[in-house]
């Protein structure tokens, strides 16, 4: 199965921390499904990263190639096609970088691993 992490699900699988559902945990962790990262969470990582929302212990593109080469992750890279979606989403969310994940999992199939439920409103397949 492929699925596309929100940007809190990668982050918490790669810290290990408990707020991961076992469940988002297993699916993650499973070698029988690709998992995918959208350049709009490294990009928001890294936005956190600047403001001091997100410290890291080592610098910003080591933690991003560890963190996504390390787990054997699949960056899904933004298309025209992705954001052509975004012309005519609603706005249950206001978060872009939930937007475009939405966009990207509506296009590319594939389930979204995450804990925000106001996904669900688009439609998509949500797992946690």
């Amino acid at each position: 199965m492929r699925l596309l992490l929100n940007t809190h699900a990668f982050l918490w699988f790669i810290t290990d921390d408990p707020q991961l559902s076992a469940a988002g945990k297993a699916l993650i962790a499973d070698p029988d499904n690709e998992i995918l990262v959208s350049p709009a969470s490294y990009w928001e990582i890294a936005i956190k990263v600047s403001i001091g929302k997100y410290p890291l212990t080592v610098p910003y593109d080591t933690f991003i190639t560890q963190s996504i080469d390390g787990n054997g992750f699949t960056i899904l890279p933004i298309e025209p096609r992705h954001t052509a979606v975004l012309t005519a989403m609603p706005f249950h969310h206001r978060d872009p970088f939930d937007r475009l994940l939405v966009a990207q999992a509506q296009v590319e199939k594939v389930s979204v691993v995450s804990h925000d439920g106001i996904l669900d409103q688009y439609g998509i397949n949500r797992l946690w």
